[in-house]
């Protein structure tokens, strides 16, 4: 998965809904795909903040020497600035990336076999 190198939109931008449809021909099965598709996203882009962050924690139990870390912020920023899940997964539609499967189909192939 590279989020970083994505050319998704970092801002909210207008899509043309008949563009967004074309691979289910359904409206409301695309939003659904696209749903679970970013929380996948959002999922993978935390546990890597996550993993990140970690390097930074502070061993110590006294609370009140909080310090600010350059490369912290740094990190924060980036992730920050990132484009949000929802643009990274509709980007992956537009560009053909996105792989989805009805769950009914299997069923309806093997009975025909």
């Amino acid at each position: 998965m590279t989020m970083k190198n994505s050319n998704a939109a970092k801002t909210t931008i207008t899509r043309d809904v008949s563009k967004l449809d074309k691979e289910t021909g359904n409206v409301y099965e695309t939003v659904a795909m696209l749903g679970k598709r970013a929380n996948q996203i959002s999922v993978a882009i935390k546990e890597e903040l996550s993993a990140k962050l970690e390097e930074f924690a502070v061993s110590g139990e006294n609370l009140e020497e909080v310090y600010e870390n350059r490369e912290q912020i740094e990190v924060s920023k980036h992730y920050e600035r990132m484009p949000k899940p929802g643009a990274l997964a509709i980007q992956e539609l537009m560009e053909g990336k996105l792989y989805f499967r009805r769950a009914g189909e299997e069923a309806k192939a093997a009975d025909k076999a």
